[in-house]
Parts: C-alpha cells; sequence; structure tokens
C-alpha cells in the first residue's frame, strides 16, 4: 500500500445528535465505508462532568491512523467535530455523505495532504 497522508477534518452543526451508544457503531460503519481495518475500538464515552463540553466522544484506532468525533449535544443545533486521519487513500464524499444521518444544517470542513506538509486539497463536493 501506498502511503498518502490524507486528513479530512469536518465541522458539523446537527439537528440529530447521535447518543454515545449510536456513536461507535457509526464510527464503525464509516471505517466500513471508506476501506479501512479496525486494529482497536472503536469506545465511546459519554462526557458529562463539564458544563458547556457534555456529549459523547468516540475514538478508533485504524490500520492506518484513528477517526475520532465528539459531540457538543447541549447546543442547538448540537456540534459535532469529526477528524479522519488516514495513511491510505479514501473518498473525503463517503465521510459526508454519512454524516447526513444527523441532519445537519451546516458543514465545514478541510481536507488536507500531510505528506510533505499540510496543503489543502480540492475536491469535488457531492452533497
Amino acid at each position: 500500500m501506498e502511503l498518502v497522508h490524507k486528513h479530512i477534518i469536518l465541522r458539523i452543526e446537527a439537528n440529530k445528535a447521535p447518543t454515545v451508544d449510536e456513536l461507535a457503531p457509526w464510527v464503525k460503519q464509516l471505517i466500513e465505508k471508506i476501506g479501512m481495518k479496525i486494529l482497536a475500538g472503536p469506545i465511546s464515552a459519554d462526557v458529562t462532568t463539564i458544563p458547556g463540553n457534555c456529549g459523547p466522544t468516540c475514538v478508533c484506532i485504524i490500520e492506518t491512523s484513528h477517526i475520532a468525533c465528539h459531540v457538543w449535544n447541549e447546543s442547538d443545533p448540537a456540534l459535532i467535530q469529526l477528524d479522519v486521519y488516514t495513511c491510505g487513500s479514501f473518498d473525503p464524499n463517503v465521510v459526508i455523505e454519512h454524516i447526513k444521518m444527523w441532519d445537519p444544517v451546516k458543514i465545514e470542513y478541510k481536507y488536507l495532504d500531510r505528506e510533505h506538509g499540510l496543503n489543502l486539497i480540492d475536491f469535488e463536493q457531492q452533497f
């Protein structure tokens, strides 16, 4: 496998925030959709101790790096931060399509090539 160091970071405002029980299966489905392999996890937990920072968090170690997601479900719409980093190639549109089940009202993202710096990549968005 050729190492390509791709990274997509998403900031999502959504009407249907995932619960702690829904987040790990959602991450597992995403990993399957982008063609990656799980090494450990996913593991999720509900942050309840810090006002303003409450909501589920999920992380998963994949063969080529990691996926992490945190949900701030106290706000309306909910704020979701998603981080997908891999040394393998993947279609960023698959990631964007997968978040649609959360009924997003706003999606912001940066897609980066991290092989020789932090270079923004343009891609044709399909949403």
